[in-house]
């Protein structure tokens, strides 16, 4: 285990407006986003949503490391 690490961090949201509250629409931006950055370590993965007057604005974020950035 390296003595330390740098996490990095991401965060993606859905347009705020009608059709915001959709879950799988931010996890596909997400899943997208992650495959954009080819191998990486992700630590965890969040669902948010906000009220709007659309209904619940969903974002989504994660926090990730590249193998360089362990030391």
């Amino acid at each position: 285990m390296p003595a330390h690490w740098t996490v990095r961090h991401f965060s993606q949201a859905n347009p705020a407006d009608p059709g915001c509250e959709s879950v799988p629409a931010v996890l596909r931006r997400l899943a997208a986003s992650i495959e954009a950055l080819g191998f990486v370590e992700i630590q965890d993965v969040v669902i948010e949503s906000d009220l709007t007057e659309h209904g619940p604005w969903r974002s989504g974020a994660f926090d990730f490391h590249l193998p360089e950035d362990e030391h």
